[in-house]
């Protein structure tokens, strides 16, 4: 995909593939990745539409928050209160279990273009944290009567499986139950 091709904004895969380049980014290094790529390859990229695609992102799954424990930064614990500060666009991203990361043209370069330090995710921190938020948009969606909804965490319920070593099955059986109600 060439980056600001697509009309509705960026591809979910490819927002991974950045992200998996270094471990995890926050949105705003994500954004910058972004726009470096654009500008590499000589066009330009709407922030709002870079903004819009990692909502689609992350409500989807491709890509995930990580809480402050499951990231670090050159082999050490990150700095929850770094220059940034708490707000959202400090807040680290990792790639998520409904994501087949790719790259898209020029990305290869971004590790030079960005100069981040060497960055880290434990998987198993991180891998509880989104089994707990797939249960929690779950019973949301459930009180929601989203049928569309039910439908997506249905599948994340599987990719959640071969991402990581977590049992989704009893949240998959509540939304399947769901589903057969309606």
């Amino acid at each position: 995909m060439s980056v600001g091709s697509e009309p509705d904004g960026l591809d979910r895969d490819d927002l991974a593939g950045v992200v998996d380049l270094f471990a995890w980014l926050t949105r705003e290094e994500l954004s910058r990745a972004f726009s470096e790529l654009a500008f590499k390859q000589r066009t330009t990229l709407d922030a709002d539409a870079i903004d819009e695609a990692i909502d689609v992102a992350v409500a989807e799954y491709a890509l995930v928050p990580a809480p402050p424990d499951a990231v670090s930064v050159g082999g050490g614990e990150r700095d929850v209160d770094g220059p940034a500060g708490d707000g959202r666009d400090d807040e680290p991203l990792a790639v998520g279990p409904a994501a087949f990361p790719s790259l898209p043209d020029g990305a290869a370069d971004l590790p030079h273009i960005l100069d981040l330090p060497d960055r880290a995710v434990d998987r198993a921190v991180l891998s509880e944290a989104v089994r707990e938020r797939l249960s929690t948009d779950a019973v949301a969606a459930i009180t929601e009567d989203d049928t569309a909804r039910l439908e997506v965490l249905a599948d994340v319920t599987y990719d959640i499986e071969t991402w990581a070593p977590v049992d989704a099955a009893p949240i998959r059986e509540r939304i399947v139950a769901e589903l057969e109600t309606e």
